[in-house]
């Protein structure tokens, strides 16, 4: 089920607040966690049952490990494995076979053993690092383990996240699992960032999506350099809008039931290096490979080459986690040789890019990365890169930019770039707080609906482009 369906929108959401309020405070986590299962079971169907039986596990898991203190480490690193083995089972285990493949066939060898793709539990990349944090976090005592099976089967398999984020860590909600008051005035922000979400997704992602898709569908000899860069611009909005915009309608449902999820992105498109980027982009994601992954390794305390080893498996990891294909992977290994760059730039000769040639420069090279992301192999990501700096054989298109870009796809394509990249900040102090501003909110709210559901009823929906993570 899908947040920006019909299906979603106009009966399980209503039906599942209208529930919710009316159920007692004591009842509200078990009311949370059955809708949840089947909230994911109308998708994932019998696959529910690894979730689920991913939170019994885990739930004993961390209760063993608060007991044993001497044998602690031993249990968190089973806990590690069999949190790791689903994931690598239904996402690596068929890409690792073929890719051994595709190493045998390098030498001359043949290697006869090839796999399909499995159906993928949809979410599991994120609640596997949602287990994964919380085992920690419990072994290093930073978080008490849940005494509540219902309770932390609702964190787990709480809907609004559990697809696609934000990655939301136990200690970050377990007080408000036990407790969450609902007041209208988080109800009122709730709806407003729900629908702020839903409009970034319909209104802008999916329309600019469009253009996107239909370009990077096009053979090599139609893909000029216009109709490259146009195709680029259009995913760079696109995946920003998409995946922002599923967080804001998450966390804004996280509002309305009591919670208060991490914020998950800082306007990323205005950053002036590649490391601020990633500290604005999918923010709780960058947190968790900083603390779990980065840290525990040595993070930047081990000397300069240390790091830069790190910075390399951690952006490998993360290209891994998107997607198990070479694109992904080169993906992060791109992102992570950016970084070393920067961090050599800075201790090098002390530079590091700022002002408005930062950021330029810094959008660029972020576009580039998602030529790799978006393109089906790295053959089409190659003639892509070619195409954009007119590097190949000289293309020809029957249509040009023009073509794709009618008025409404370039009024939309206009606002996403201006709201991408307006220093906000600056201008919410300046905004007069009083009925008048509630008012106008309310009427921008309503047209930002009506838009959005009325693109739905003529256009249908796209997925969001993380669920396959």
């Amino acid at each position: 089920m899908v947040f920006s369906s019909a299906i979603f929108l106009f009966a399980f959401m209503p039906l599942f607040f209208g529930i919710y309020y009316a159920t007692p405070a004591f009842g509200r986590n078990f009311f949370v966690f059955a809708a949840s299962t089947l909230f994911y079971a109308v998708a994932g169907g019998y696959l529910t049952l690894i979730l689920l039986a991913s939170i019994a596990i885990n739930y004993c898991l961390a209760h063993v490990i608060a007991a044993r203190e001497r044998s602690a480490k031993q249990v968190l690193a089973i806990g590690i494995v069999v949190n790791l083995a689903p994931l690598a089972v239904y996402k690596y285990l068929p890409f690792m076979v073929n890719a051994t493949g595709d190493g045998a066939r390098l030498f001359g060898w043949h290697f006869p053993l090839a796999l399909k793709a499995f159906v993928i539990p949809a979410g599991i990349s994120f609640y596997t690092f949602h287990s994964i944090s919380y085992l920690v976090d419990v072994y290093k005592r930073k978080v008490h383990p849940s005494q509540s099976l219902v309770d932390f089967g609702m964190y787990m398999i709480c809907f609004p996240q559990l697809i696609a984020g934000p990655i939301v860590r136990y200690a970050e909600v377990a007080a408000q699992i036990s407790s969450r008051p609902v007041s209208v005035s988080q109800v009122y922000s709730g709806i407003g960032r729900f629908v702020l979400g839903l409009a970034k997704k319909i209104i802008i992602a999916d329309t600019v999506g469009r253009i996107s898709d239909q370009i990077f569908a096009l053979p090599q000899g139609e893909l000029t350099i216009g109709l490259a860069w146009l195709g680029i611009i259009s995913y760079t909005l696109q995946i920003y809008y998409d995946f922002s915009g599923y967080s804001d309608m998450a966390i804004g449902m996280g509002r309305m039931m009591g919670f208060s999820f991490p914020e998950n992105f800082d306007q990323p498109y205005r950053s002036k290096n590649i490391s601020e980027f990633w500290r604005r982009w999918h923010m709780t994601l960058s947190r968790w490979f900083r603390d779990y992954v980065y840290i525990p390794m040595g993070g930047n305390q081990r000397g300069a080459f240390r790091t830069y080893l790190n910075l390399f498996v951690v952006f490998f990891l993360c290209g891994a986690w998107h997607g198990a294909n070479y694109t992904f992977i080169v993906w992060g290994l791109y992102h992570g040789f950016l970084l070393v760059i920067e961090r050599v730039l800075k201790n090098r000769f002390n530079f590091a890019p700022t002002g408005l040639i930062g950021q330029c420069l810094s959008l660029v090279l972020v576009a580039m990365g998602w030529v790799f992301f978006r393109a089906d192999s790295l053959n089409h990501a190659g003639y892509y890169l070619a195409a954009m700096f007119h590097l190949g054989t000289d293309a020809k298109s029957m249509f040009g930019p023009a073509f794709y870009l009618t008025p409404d796809k370039c009024v939309f394509m206009l606002v996403g770039i201006v709201c991408a990249l307006a220093p906000f900040e600056k201008i919410r102090p300046r905004i007069p707080q009083g009925n008048v501003t509630v008012g106008i909110e309310i009427v921008v709210m309503l047209i930002l609906l009506l838009q959005s559901t009325s693109m739905i009823a003529a256009n249908g929906f796209n997925p969001f482009i993380y669920f396959r993570f």
